[in-house]
């Protein structure tokens, strides 16, 4: 079905049974479909993290801690599924971050951060080996997380897709972290694939950076074919 509008321009989410959404394309619509839940051990590990989070900003925090992550959220914006800036709560704000580290195994940060701007890193780029299915991630060691106990890159990927896919939105899964450190990390540095890859098997990486502070960065997204 084609479809143009002078009045849709961008849409994201469900009305009914319609789902809008957008590719590398453009605008599309298609019918709603009612997501599967296999309930994986990732998945839960996710929630319990989630649970974990939200029973701390209650029970743990301070209330300056507190008042400190709402005036973070108050001051950055985070980007939406269709690329507008928009403001999340300061809860929202210190899930976002520390279901990420906690995921990697880092510390959670409590204390809410000083500076007010989600932190940047240089475009890393993938080399997937489909011998020892495993990516070799070769990243700027100058940046800053790199150079800062609790910081890490964490890096997450996609099961194999065909080499016609160009646009991936998800499921992810966490493959590993690199961790950063007074002395910083050599690069390149290689992480198992968390499944199994055959030669020019694509990979899709979804990157994020979180610093010491416990400020969480927009994901990078980038792919690779696998090689032999």
């Amino acid at each position: 079905m084609k479809f143009k509008s002078a009045l849709v321009t961008q849409v994201s989410g469900s009305v009914g049974g319609m789902t809008g959404s957008h590719n590398a394309g453009g605008l599309y619509f298609r019918a709603r479909a009612v997501p599967v839940n296999p309930n994986t051990v990732q998945q839960q590990a996710v929630r319990n993290f989630m649970s974990q989070c939200a029973a701390a900003w209650s029970q743990t925090l301070t209330q300056e801690q507190r008042d400190a992550w709402s005036n973070y959220a108050a001051s950055v914006p985070i980007t939406d599924t269709l690329g507008e800036a928009r403001f999340i709560s300061g809860i929202s704000h210190f899930v976002r971050s520390n279901v990420a580290r906690l995921q990697a195994g880092l510390a959670r940060i409590d204390a809410g951060p000083a500076v007010y701007v989600l932190p940047d890193f240089t475009a890393p780029s993938f080399a997937a080996d489909a011998s020892d299915d495993n990516v070799a991630i070769t990243f700027t060691n100058g940046d800053a997380w790199a150079g800062e106990v609790g910081g890490a890159m964490l890096v997450f990927a996609s099961r194999p897709q065909p080499a016609s896919i160009v646009y991936f939105k998800g499921p992810y899964r966490y493959a590993g972290k690199i961790s950063g450190a007074v002395s910083p990390p050599a690069s390149p540095a290689t992480l198992d694939l968390p499944f199994p890859v055959v030669e020019n098997d694509r990979v899709f990486f979804q990157v994020r950076v979180c610093r010491a502070d416990g400020r969480l960065s927009s994901p990078f997204r980038g792919f690779d074919d696998a090689a032999a």
